[in-house]
């Protein structure tokens, strides 16, 4: 396209916030304009994003929408573009923004404006973290996501805020330092910061090590694996609905984003060397949080556990570098960016109503709340994997491409698609079935227009993705061949050359 894209679909949300700064929030008809200026913006912005979908070449195996302008050298240029695998996960974002701001309409009463600025701010910084093709760049969206998710959770979360907001930022900044180091080394090695020249750029084999585990530290802190998870829940138990949704259907994201576009192509052989670290720690993730999972009592540090599970199929499924695995591990994201989502948004709705999460006080809601109730079961479907649901296209990929490679691997894995059914379901029947102990769930009305509007639209999608599953994968197909032919071209060579030359790699 002619226009810069890229660059509009980022400034969008900031123009909305800046718009949003110069209302007068005193009284009821201006804090009204601040949630409409809001929501008006990131439709906007969604609907910008689906012109990359539209004019996308699904074909071509360079970026696309290219930007690159000077700013702090020659060699450090704003670099913007996309392929198949950024494609999705800009949609995902902008299109969960509008519901963040919609679910976030009636529970917010406090510094409204500050709200609407931190979700618009934060979405434009999520856009630039899937959009970079330089590092520093990319560095820079990406711990700036910090900040206004910082602010969200601190300001506006539960009882516990302060203690979760401080252990999500120390944990996600300090993993990120690692990275930041390597980004200096590589920009003193070779003289540049693009991601494309670095693609074209021959590591040696014993320093990929290294900088393949700068990298994917920052990037297991954020996805986050085992045994850098524990500041998941409490981040989702304090966090706002509106933060939970951003923060699994997007934030963790990033991480296993970050490990397809950096850690794979720039160091193939690192990627090679901890291959088998990387599958044993997403089945310890799979199984062992699964098991926490049907532990729990609240309902969504139950669903941040399913998380940490669900994301270890991500993991898994890209570490086994076939075209299965990977296409599993990509759909995965995006099914799950949408589950993971309508289940915090139905957690929501019985929040409003009753003002607690703990499971043991619901219980025969089907009985006062039938269309929420079938909601729900969709979503719970979706989240165990039930065919016809895109939960369960990514799983079977990435279990498809671990059996190809690891046979103990996908055997293990598979467990976790069983303890997902046990939590999940019962979960469902102890929230949803079961007698009314608890006066207040009498009280209990089914859902409004305005959250049949949020929920109906992950409904069509989930299944829709789950019966054509080829919109996803058809678009980023190229992406993932073209990985792994680059991949399996460097492995070939590494394998050519003699154990005696490089003993410190392996055989």
């Amino acid at each position: 396209m002619d226009w810069p894209i890229l660059s509009t679909i980022i400034l969008i949300p900031l123009l909305g916030s800046l718009t949003i700064l110069l209302i007068n929030s005193d009284d009821a008809i201006g804090k009204r304009n601040i949630k409409t200026v809001a929501l008006y913006s990131s439709i906007v912005n969604f609907l910008a994003s689906l012109l990359l979908w539209i004019n996308f070449d699904k074909s071509s195996l360079e970026f696309q929408y290219i930007e690159r302008y000077a700013w702090l050298t020659d060699n450090i240029t704003y670099h913007v573009g996309i392929d198949g695998i950024s494609l999705f996960l800009i949609i995902l974002t902008t299109f969960l923004m509008p519901f963040c701001i919609l679910a976030s309409w009636n529970n917010i009463s406090i510094k409204i404006k500050d709200y609407m600025v931190a979700f618009l701010v934060l979405e434009s910084l999520m856009i630039g973290v899937f959009s970079a093709l330089d590092l520093v760049v990319f560095y820079i969206f990406f711990e700036a996501c910090l900040i206004p998710m910082f602010l969200i959770i601190g300001i506006w979360g539960g009882s516990r805020r302060v203690y979760a907001t401080f252990k999500f930022f120390l944990y996600t900044f300090s993993g990120s330092v690692l990275m930041l180091i390597a980004i200096i080394y590589i920009y003193i090695t070779t003289g540049t910061t693009d991601v494309i020249i670095l693609n074209e750029y021959d590591f040696s084999y014993s320093i990929q090590n290294w900088l393949w585990l700068a990298f994917f530290i920052s990037f297991a802190v954020k996805i986050p694996m085992f045994p850098v998870h524990t500041w998941l829940p409490d981040a989702h138990v304090e966090a706002p609905t509106a933060g939970s949704v951003i923060l699994a259907g997007v934030l963790l994201k990033m991480g296993g984003y970050g490990i397809l576009r950096f850690s794979i192509p720039l160091f193939p052989i690192g990627s090679f060397v901890f291959t088998d670290f990387v599958f044993i720690l997403s089945v310890i993730a799979i199984i062992y949080t699964s098991f926490i999972a049907i532990a729990q009592e609240d309902i969504k540090k139950l669903i941040a556990y399913s998380s940490v599970a669900h994301m270890g199929f991500v993991t898994m499924g890209i570490f086994t570098f076939t075209d299965q695995g990977i296409q599993g591990g990509i759909f995965q994201m995006i099914s799950h960016g949408l589950i993971s989502s309508a289940l915090f948004l139905s957690v929501g709705v019985v929040y409003d109503r009753l003002h607690t999460r703990e499971i043991a006080v619901y219980g025969g809601v089907v009985k006062k709340m039938p269309i929420y109730a079938a909601f729900f079961l969709i979503f719970t479907m979706a989240n165990i994997g039930l065919p016809g649901t895109s939960g369960f296209v990514g799983e079977f990929l990435s279990l498809l491409g671990a059996f190809k490679v690891n046979l103990y691997i996908a055997f293990f894995a598979t467990m976790g698609v069983i303890l997902s059914a046990a939590y999940a379901l019962w979960l469902y029947k102890r929230v949803i079935f079961g007698v009314i102990t608890n006066d207040e769930i009498e009280k209990l009305s089914d859902i409004n227009l305005r959250e049949y509007i949020i929920l109906l639209p992950f409904v069509l999608l989930i299944i829709l993705f789950g019966i054509y599953p080829n919109m996803v994968i058809d678009l980023t197909s190229v992406s993932t061949t073209n990985l792994i032919e680059n991949y399996n071209h460097a492995l070939e060579q590494y394998k050519s050359l003699s154990f005696d030359a490089y003993p410190q790699i392996g055989t």
